[in-house]
């Protein structure tokens, strides 16, 4: 009989299955994109439904799209299952590690305690969550499954929301109206738990030489959509002292935003990532700056407090420069905590595998984990990214720390999941 302790994942299977994920969507670069719902997510998914299917399990798909492979461990129809996820999209010209990571090592995970005949007090479920980047809609599967899809038609165009439907349709989920995808939530009574393997996308581990994160939270995060309003002109005859150039205003606002909230907050983070300017022309002052603006903190209560700076901050600039001005929410993310019993089970784990000093760490990225930290007890496993890159063809791990988080999560779903016994 195995002693549980001493199981591990096949580390051949596993670099075998993220070396043909890889392979979907790659990019001359070394990269890969892979689109929600995209022609490449697509071929991904039935990769994915494929190697559920040759290893015996379940295979599962939802009215949002998530894809499960499904490990029943028990004769109860009632039991619940314990979620094992993360994502196969990918933001455009990407990298090969986030998301496929912790998919490839969930589905390895599931396939060693079938192998092994382990039997836990609950199924196990591997699940790709739909639109974890955000193509469609942020974190779109998971929010799903948890019922906290919101209005998915908000600030949403007839065209938009048509082409939404058609890319679900080549997924093979029709819905005649937007909202039976609704349908996807699941009690919570269902769901014994979650946890999620991915790589740091930071450079914390990787700096310090450490080789697994401990999750202890997700920071919480806001989106604006601030908009100057000024007055188009004739960029060489107009006086200085009479233009309202909003790009002008718009570039002085996100300097000073940059400078002050580091200062005031350093615990939080600020980035102004796209500028639509209007009408566009090199020779003409510009009447018309949108800006997407974001901040980051652990912190729920200091997300509040910069987002308040923030907007006042943009009042300010908009008067100095004698610019009219609007602001929009796009988007609001609580902070999440992960679990204590997740927290201290992950530990344990790297104890069993004599993994020295894990980092207890938060998140400055988006996860699944941080919706599902709302539903039911989570708990995320970092692996370290070399140099701290990702979203980039250039991200990389190295493949010991792959394997290595995989183990992890064996362990630690082994743990949590019931304890678990072995057939005689």
């Amino acid at each position: 009989m195995t002693n549980l302790a001493d199981l591990r994942i096949n580390a051949e299977r596993l670099r075998a299955d993220f070396e043909e994920l890889a392979a979907i969507g790659g990019t001359p670069d070394g990269g890969v994109t892979r689109h929600a719902l995209s022609n490449e997510d697509l071929e991904a998914r039935a990769w994915f439904a494929n190697k559920v299917e040759d290893a015996g399990l379940v295979l599962r798909d939802d009215a949002i799209g998530n894809t499960s492979g499904i490990l029943v461990m028990t004769n109860s129809a009632a039991a619940p299952s314990f979620l094992i996820g993360s994502h196969l999209d990918t933001t455009q010209n990407s990298g090969s590690y986030d998301g496929a990571v912790g998919i490839c090592a969930g589905l390895e995970c599931l396939r060693t305690l079938k192998e092994a005949g382990v039997q836990l007090a609950v199924n196990l479920e591997v699940i790709n969550f739909t639109d974890q980047e955000g193509v469609w809609h942020s974190m779109l599967g998971s929010r799903g499954l948890t019922g906290r899809l919101g209005d998915l038609t908000a600030h949403r165009d007839a065209e938009t929301i048509g082409a939404f439907r058609a890319a679900l349709f080549r997924t093979g989920i029709i819905v005649n109206d937007i909202h039976e995808m609704y349908q996807a939530v699941r009690p919570p009574e269902q769901v014994a738990g979650y946890l999620e393997l991915h790589i740091e996308q930071g450079g914390r581990l990787h700096r310090t030489g450490r080789k697994i994160g401990v999750v202890s939270g997700i920071v919480g995060r806001s989106t604006h959509l601030i908009t100057y309003l000024g007055e188009a002109g004739h960029s060489g005859t107009t006086a200085f002292d009479m233009r309202r150039d909003a790009l002008q205003g718009a570039a002085a606002f996100i300097n000073e935003a940059h400078t002050t909230l580091r200062e005031m907050f350093p615990g939080g983070i600020f980035n102004c990532g796209k500028i639509e300017v209007e009408p566009g022309a090199f020779n003409t002052i510009p009447s018309k700056a949108a800006m997407l603006c974001e901040v980051r903190h652990p912190d729920e209560s200091a997300v509040a407090q910069m987002e308040g700076y923030l907007l006042g901050l943009a009042g300010d600039f908009a008067a100095r420069f004698r610019l009219n001005w609007q602001d929009k929410l796009v988007q609001h993310m609580p902070a999440a905590e992960m679990s204590w019993t997740m927290m201290d089970a992950i530990e344990m784990a790297c104890t069993r595998l004599n993994v020295p000093d894990p980092m207890l760490l938060t998140s400055y990225a988006g996860h699944d984990a941080q919706i599902m930290a709302e539903y039911t007890p989570t708990g995320m496993i970092f692996i370290p990214s070399v140099n701290g890159i990702s979203h980039n063809p250039a991200e990389f791990t190295e493949w010991d720390d792959v394997v290595l988080g995989a183990n992890v999560l064996l362990q630690t779903l082994i743990s949590v999941a019931g304890g678990g016994q072995n057939p005689a």
